[in-house]
C-alpha cells in the first residue's frame, strides 16, 4: 500500500548552494578519514563498507541513502531485522563506535551533492510507513531530509513520535540558512556527548508512526514484518 505524495514545498534562495560548496568542502577534508573507516569496516568483518537503503525523501518519493555498514554483512535480514538496540550483538566493533559518533552518516555526503538530502532537515525515514502518516506527519516531508536537524540536535531517539513530528514540522515553518548554520554548530556539540542515538531503554524506536504501533498493537496483518528505523 502506497500513501500518496506530500506536497513539495519549495526551498528558499540560497539553500542549495549552501549544501552545495559546504557539503564539497566538508567532503574533501573527510575523505581521509572516510577511506580509513572503509578500511577498518572491511578489516574488521567481511562485506562492504557500505549500506544501502531506500529511504523517504522531499514529497515523499523514495531515494537510496549511503552510510557506513555498522553491522555484520546481511545483519538487517537477521535476529529483530532493521530494529536495533544499544546492546545489539549483530552490530561490529567498529560500528558501535561508528553509530556513537555518528561517522556511519559520513557517506550521506554524496546524497547532499547529489541533491537528494540536505545538509539539514528532518531525519529521512522508512518509506514502508508513509501509509500510516497524518497530515501532520506528511509535513515533515514539504522539505529535503536532512543529515542533521531540529529533532536531532534536540533529543534525537530520545523523542517519541509525536515530539519528532513537532520538533520538524517547526523546523519546516521556522527553516532558514541562519537556523541551518545554528544547528550544523550544535550538531558537534551533540556528536560529541553522544548520549541520543538511543532511547534512555536502549531502544531506537522515535521513527515508528502513532498508527503503525496502533496497527501492530492491534494485530493488523503484515505490520509485524514491518521494519523499524535503523
Amino acid at each position: 500500500m502506497k500513501g500518496p505524495e506530500a506536497p513539495v514545498r519549495p526551498g528558499w534562495t540560497g539553500k542549495r548552494a549552501f549544501d552545495l560548496v559546504l557539503g564539497a568542502g566538508i567532503l574533501a577534508l573527510a575523505s581521509p578519514l572516510m577511506g580509513l573507516i572503509a578500511l577498518a569496516i572491511r578489516l574488521d568483518s567481511p562485506g562492504p563498507a557500505l549500506f544501502r537503503q531506500r529511504r523517504l525523501g522531499q514529497g515523499g518519493r523514495p531515494f537510496l541513502i549511503y552510510k557506513f555498514r555498522t553491522m555484520a554483512h546481511g545483519g538487517t535480514r537477521l535476529g529483530s531485522g532493521l530494529e536495533t538496540r544499544r546492546d545489539d550483538p549483530r552490530i561490529t566493533r567498529v560500528g558501535r563506535v561508528l553509530r556513537n559518533l555518528r561517522l556511519d552518516e559520513l557517506p550521506q555526503l554524496l546524497n547532499v551533492l547529489e541533491g537528494r538530502m540536505s545538509l539539514v532537515g528532518p531525519r529521512p525515514l522508512l518509506p514502508e510507513f508513509l501509509p500510516y502518516y497524518s497530515a501532520l506527519d506528511r509535513r515533515r516531508l514539504e522539505l529535503p531530509p536532512g543529515m542533521t536537524g531540529w529533532q536531532q540536535v534536540n533529543g534525537a531517539a530520545r523523542h517519541s513520535w509525536r515530539e519528532r513530528v513537532e520538533l520538524d514540522v517547526w523546523y519546516v515553518d521556522h527553516a532558514s540558512l541562519a537556523l541551518d548554520l545554528r544547528i550544523l554548530l550544535r550538531t558537534a556539540g551533540v556528536v560529541a556527548r553522544a548520549d541520543t542515538v538511543y532511547a534512555p531503554d536502549g531502544s531506537q524506536m522515535s521513527g515508528l508512526p502513532e498508527a503503525y504501533l496502533s496497527a501492530r498493537r492491534a494485530g493488523r496483518p503484515g505490520t509485524e514484518d514491518l521494519p523499524c528505523d535503523p
